[in-house]
């Protein structure tokens, strides 16, 4: 028997869609009634591993207090939340998007719907858990949220789901760590579990978008569209950590800042967040010449 041709090795959308649906069916989460939010929070527990931090290792790292590290993980967790939250909007804003071009009746449209529901309710996860933690809800830098506004008109097909790939596998290999961990704030750990739950589907699909996606286009498409996932992703993975957390602990957010994206235990959690989806964004053909040089300020390549 002959080997598969690339085409017949895509996967149908439609019987993908259908499969997801199936699961979502099966599991499911309401973190507004699966989640307790009135519990105490454990003086005694962190909110993320110390070496997870974007400060660990530098001088500004040893100056500080234990009680500082603390406190600056936990504005850190919260802006990682409230910056997915972010970005989960964007995503929501691209299905629908889609949505609005496809015959409703389709296990594809149906599965993108059931995927917007699924955001809703992490959208409303994360920003309770930002509230319940005492934080503001710091976001991207008003600059890259603005910049959102051109997400869903600037990219669509692989490049849109490329991103959003990048977004939920960076997250999702760092909740991986944190959930199991008895150190971590059990709250911290619940939300983790929820959204690593529901966001395997949701990786599942945006992958057969990609791989389908890709497959279509030909030599100029491909080219804009490795430039602009290497775009988007640089900004993305660049504005998890907004400088406004570092204030918090008494250090100037520049400062903070520039001791960060100059940190090597920084970078190196970039590249270990981005192990997993950087080699599938490759071998798709979405990272290459022209987004070569935003991949490498992403730090996803572990490239300075």
């Amino acid at each position: 028997m002959s080997a598969p041709t690339a085409e017949q090795r895509i996967p149908d959308r439609h019987a993908t869609a259908e499969r997801l649906l199936k699961s979502s069916a099966k599991k499911s989460y309401a973190p507004s009634v699966d989640i307790d939010w009135d519990a105490p929070l454990p003086a005694d527990k962190i909110w993320v591993p110390e070496h997870r931090v974007s400060l660990y290792g530098t001088e500004l790292w040893d100056r500080m207090t234990p009680e500082q590290r603390v406190e600056l993980g936990k504005h850190e967790a919260c802006s990682v939340a409230s910056v997915g939250l972010w970005f989960e909007v964007l995503l929501m804003q691209r299905l629908l998007k889609d949505f609005y071009a496809e015959d409703p009746t389709t296990p594809r449209a149906q599965y993108a719907l059931t995927e917007v529901a699924d955001e809703c309710r992490h959208s409303q996860m994360f920003a309770r858990m930002v509230h319940t933690a005492g934080v503001e809800p710091y976001g991207p830098q008003e600059r890259i949220r603005q910049l959102g506004k051109l997400f869903s008109v600037i990219s669509w097909g692989p490049a849109a789901y490329g991103s959003i790939l990048v977004a939920e596998e960076v997250l999702d290999r760092l909740q991986r760590e944190q959930a199991g961990d008895e150190a971590i704030q059990p709250l911290m750990r619940q939300v983790n579990k929820i959204h690593i739950m529901e966001e395997a589907r949701h990786v599942s699909f945006a992958r057969d978008e990609v791989t389908r996606g890709m497959a279509q286009l030909g030599p100029a498409e491909k080219a804009y569209q490795r430039f602009v996932i290497a775009y988007v992703s640089m900004m993305v993975v660049r504005s998890l950590i907004n400088p406004k957390v570092y204030a918090a602990v008494g250090i100037d957010p520049a400062v903070g800042r520039r001791a960060a994206l100059g940190n090597p235990h920084h970078r190196e959690m970039i590249r270990w967040a981005g192990e997993k989806i950087m080699p599938f964004l490759d071998e798709a053909g979405l990272v290459g010449r022209p987004g070569m040089t935003w991949w490498r300020k992403s730090f996803l390549l572990g490239e300075s």
